[in-house]
C-alpha cells in the first residue's frame, strides 16, 4: 500500500509531531511526513524534524501583510512537498477559509477539550472553573469555523481534586493526545477515514456521533 505523504504544521514543542513519528516507526501509521512547517523559527518541533531527517521550513507569519498572503505561502510549500494531507500539531494560527477549503477532508486538528466545549484557548482552566468531572481532547476535520469541524474521536479522563490547569494539561497530553492523535492520523493515511457530505466516515460507515474512549478507565 502506498504511504500517504503528510505535511505537519507546528508552532512550538512538537510533542504531537513526535508522537506521530513514533507511531510511524512502530508501523501504526502507514504514511510519511514530507514536510514539517512552522510559523515560528527556533522551535523544538524543527529540531525534531532535523533529528528524523525530515524536510522542514519556516514561514514566519510576521513577514506577511495579511493572513491570505501568509496562507498562500503555506499552501505553496505544502503542495510543493507533495503532501496529500495536512496535520495541525500545535499550530497556533487561525487559517483563512480559502486555505481550509483547499484541503477539505484532508486536514486534521487536535483540540484539548471535549468539543463543542471550550473552543479556543485556556481550555484546562475553563474546565476546572466550571467544575467539570471529566476533560479530554478531540480530533476533528478542519473547517473554516474555529475548532468547529466534524469531530471524529475524543479521549476522556477524570479530573482529580488535586488537578491544576498545568497538571491537567500534562495529563491530557500524556494520557490522551499522544495516543488519540496518532490513531486517527493512521485511519486517514490508511484510507479508513474520510469526510463525506460533511460527516466523518470510518470504514465506510458514517459516524452518528464522535467516537469516545475513556483513557483512565482503571482509575
Amino acid at each position: 500500500m502506498k504511504r500517504r505523504r503528510l505535511a505537519v504544521l507546528v508552532s512550538g514543542t512538537g510533542r504531537n509531531l513526535a508522537a506521530i513519528l513514533d507511531a510511524m516507526r512502530r508501523g501504526e501509521i502507514r504514511g510519511q511526513v514530507s514536510l514539517v512547517l512552522s510559523n515560528r523559527p527556533g522551535v523544538r518541533a524543527l529540531d525534531i524534524a532535523r533529528e528524523h531527517a525530515i524536510p522542514s521550513a519556516v514561514i514566519d507569519h510576521r513577514d506577511y501583510a495579511d493572513r491570505p498572503q501568509f496562507d498562500a505561502a503555506l499552501a505553496g510549500a505544502i503542495d510543493a512537498s507533495g503532501a496529500e494531507a495536512v496535520v495541525l500539531a500545535g499550530f497556533m494560527r487561525v487559517l483563512t477559509g480559502e486555505f481550509v477549503q483547499r484541503y477539505t477532508g484532508r486536514m486534521l486538528n487536535i483540540h484539548p477539550s471535549l468539543l463543542p466545549l471550550y473552543r479556543g484557548l485556556r481550555t484546562h482552566q475553563r474546565a476546572l472553573d466550571d467544575g467539570q468531572a471529566t476533560h479530554g481532547a478531540s480530533v476533528h476535520f478542519v473547517t473554516p469555523e474555529l475548532d468547529g469541524g466534524p469531530v471524529i474521536k475524543q479521549g476522556r479522563i477524570h479530573i482529580g481534586p488535586e488537578d491544576t490547569a498545568d497538571s491537567l494539561a500534562a495529563r491530557i497530553f500524556a494520557e490522551v493526545e499522544c495516543r488519540l492523535y496518532p490513531e486517527v492520523v493512521g485511519w486517514l493515511t490508511s484510507g479508513r477515514l474520510r469526510l463525506r457530505h460533511g460527516r466523518p466516515e470510518l470504514d465506510g460507515e458514517p459516524l452518528q456521533a464522535p467516537l469516545l474512549e475513556d483513557y483512565d478507565a482503571a482509575r
